[in-house]
């Protein structure tokens, strides 16, 4: 399988190797990226298996929560370029949509258009399909997420501008302690609310990571046994939220500070903008091209 510059591109942008390294091992994964991050990890080519922080779509991250903290939805909108997500049309329709979502309590994007837009004329559909003649911009609801908990417990939310909304599910807690949660989940970005939850095929994929990582120090096979288990507890903990330091008070994990609350968290929910989508960015594009041509 031949390795175009997009691909290139794409597992730069994913590991923040060199372009000839990025080549390299694609051509050895014949093309699979995933395989190829997993060689560079191994390796110690790659820092870590994320995707690239340079957002591909711009928007916002909307929320609305009902009066009793009992429901809550989120809602992601995006817009072509980031002067439109902060304008005040945009803006308005934005938090429309997300009111509507709340009180018609719908779970998918198609079921929302279909709904009349809270406080004006028409449907979401027909209100999103005049902004875009308005602002000359497409504009597209990309996803939404619904929570509702039991009686006695709370939603809490945290927006961080408008680029990051976290909404999460709070046992025997309140507000405050609900927000301060939502916050730190929008800072540290963990995957699961506890260790227990990583699956048996991720943990499977990092043993073998860091097994390969540590295979040619030489070290006795008791110690390089040490070395991995502490480095997979130390994985556990980063991608855990009740593992993490507290943002607050990093010398508290977050499981102290919900033991001393008495509150345990249920589930959470984080979107960034654009997360997930892909641009070209052409310049870039370019200079890939180039390289590898004359690599060739």
């Amino acid at each position: 399988m031949s390795v175009s510059a997009a691909m290139v591109m794409n597992l730069r942008e994913r590991t923040g190797a060199g372009m000839m390294e990025c080549k390299k091992f694609l051509v050895a994964a014949n093309g699979d990226i995933e395989l190829a991050i997993t060689e560079m990890r191994k390796a110690g080519q790659a820092k870590a298996d994320k995707k690239s922080d340079r957002i591909a779509a711009e928007g916002v991250i909307v929320v609305a929560r009902s009066k009793d903290l009992r429901r809550a939805v989120m809602v992601e909108i995006n817009s072509e370029t980031d002067f439109v997500a902060r304008d005040e049309n945009f803006s308005n329709f934005a938090q429309s949509v997300a009111e509507t979502a709340l009180q018609t309590q719908v779970k998918t994007v198609d079921e929302l258009n279909e709904q009349a837009l809270h406080g004006q004329d028409g449907t979401v559909e027909q209100a999103r399909q005049q902004l875009v003649a308005k602002i000359g911009e497409n504009i597209k609801i990309r996803r939404l997420e619904q929570i509702q908990c039991a009686e006695g417990d709370v939603v809490g939310f945290y927006l961080h501008g408008t680029r990051i909304g976290v909404l999460i599910v709070l046992k025997r807690g309140d507000n405050e302690l609900a927000r301060d949660l939502a916050m730190h989940i929008a800072a540290s970005r963990p995957l699961v609310v506890n260790r227990e939850e990583i699956s048996q095929q991720t943990l499977d994929h990092e043993r073998e990571i860091f097994m390969a990582q540590v295979r040619e120090s030489g070290k006795p096979q008791e110690i390089i046994d040490k070395m991995i288990e502490g480095r997979m507890s130390k994985f556990l903990d980063e991608v855990s939220l009740s593992g993490q330091p507290f943002i607050k008070d990093p010398n508290m994990k977050v499981s102290q500070l919900l033991k001393q609350k008495q509150a345990e968290v249920s589930s959470f929910v984080c979107y960034v903008v654009g997360e997930g989508i892909e641009k070209k960015v052409d310049n870039f594009v370019e200079e890939v091209m180039a390289q590898v041509r004359e690599s060739l």
